[in-house]
């Protein structure tokens, strides 16, 4: 997307063409501090892209940035063709819904949907026929004549959502927009938010810190760490085939063990174990990742089918922990040599292989599923 010159300068890259939204080299500072450093991506048009990092990663920043509400301190962002870096909020094509909502509290809901499009002049009879379509799109058809206070969270948070795609805006924003939601209304309104999304077809980035938000409704999600992109990909993606150990880490749980790669083996206590990861020289300093829904249970001493090859190691089940539809278990033995291993066992898997704690059983670690990366977390050699 840019490109450095002699001097070691960027150079702005020309507009590209397939994509709505483009941010090119975008830094922010406060003061000392650089809250993005050089941030460019490209989003498509209709799709649903969620930012997502720890507390302090810059993805509010970005998001802000995009808004025109923060301005970045350089870097060019366009949408659909338009450089819009210098435009004030007032003047960029967008929706916004805030983590706490910013209903007006004195206003009806009607009036609070209203808003935007009385203050670009719209005829009344087309916004009320507007109001009522938005109203039953979001499932409050009769709410109208009521107040925020009056509602619930969910439903002030459906209003907000009416509000923001009144005035059908290109690209929509989403910042925190579940946070203050108890779990089972986020699970069925990010379910809702995402049909919405798809039924309007609007463009749309949302900023979260929930991994399952991310994972379950965005088509890409941004990885975001200290200011900086770690990685873009669908959650498929960023899943399986994480580009760094911050990624890995963050999303999903993993079992993290250092040790050393030779060979295409790396070492899990006193086993060592074939991984598909290339590109790491002969004793370099690793640290190997499995997750642990990744590990594979056998009945203590048999081998399965596919033996040849295989990364089995005999263990020990020091705990379980029930976790609803599956069971946790803690492995340590003397194969593992003080390495703990934690791994995911479904429902069927402990009734199958009568598991319990204490017992003894041979677990397979599969080779392609055995990630690898240098000591200091980049990427897997792949």
């Amino acid at each position: 997307m840019t490109q450095s010159t002699a001097g070691g300068q960027r150079a702005a890259a020309a507009p590209d063409p397939s994509a709505y939204l483009e941010i090119d080299g975008l830094w922010k500072a406060f003061g000392d501090f650089l809250a993005l450093r050089d941030v460019s991506l490209q989003v498509n048009q209709g799709e649903f892209i969620c930012f997502l990092g720890p507390s302090g990663c810059g993805k509010t920043t970005l998001l802000r940035a995009i808004a025109g509400l923060d301005p970045q301190t350089r870097g060019t962002i366009r949408q659909g063709g338009q450089d819009i870096s210098t435009l004030p909020a007032s003047a960029r094509d967008y929706g916004i819904v805030f983590q706490s909502y910013a209903l007006f509290p004195n206003l009806t809901i009607e009036k609070n949907i209203a808003f935007g499009l009385e203050n670009i002049g719209r005829p009344r009879a087309e916004i009320r026929a507007r109001v009522a379509e938005l109203l039953e799109l979001v499932g409050l058809p009769d709410q109208a004549g009521k107040y925020p206070a009056q509602l619930s969270g969910g439903q002030q948070q459906r209003v907000a959502l009416a509000r923001a795609i009144a005035i059908s805006p290109g690209l929509l924003l989403l910042d925190e927009p579940l946070s203050a939601l108890d779990a089972k209304v986020r699970v069925f309104l990010r379910h809702e938010i995402k049909e919405l999304q798809r039924k309007l077809g609007v463009t749309t980035i949302m900023v979260t810190h929930d991994q399952e938000e991310a994972l379950s409704m965005a088509d890409r999600i941004v990885v975001m760490n200290q200011g900086v992109i770690e990685q873009v990909g669908t959650p498929t993606q960023v899943y399986r085939h994480p580009a760094s150990l911050f990624v890995a880490d963050f999303i999903g749980e993993t079992n993290k063990i250092e040790t050393t790669f030779s060979a295409g083996k790396v070492k899990i206590g006193k086993t060592s174990i074939a991984t598909s990861a290339t590109g790491f020289s002969r004793g370099a300093s690793v640290v190997a990742v499995i997750r642990p829904e990744d590990v594979v249970p056998h009945s203590a001493g048999r081998k399965p089918a596919r033996s040849a090859g295989a990364n089995l190691i005999e263990v020990e089940i020091e705990s379980m922990e029930f976790l609803g539809s599956y069971w946790r278990a803690h492995l340590a033995g003397k194969a593992l040599a003080g390495t703990e291993l934690i791994a995911n066992f479904s429902m069927n898997a402990v009734r199958r292989l009568s598991l319990a704690e204490g017992k003894t059983m041979t677990v397979e670690l599969p080779a392609e599923r055995v990630l690898v990366f240098n000591a200091d977390g980049g990427g897997d050699g792949r």
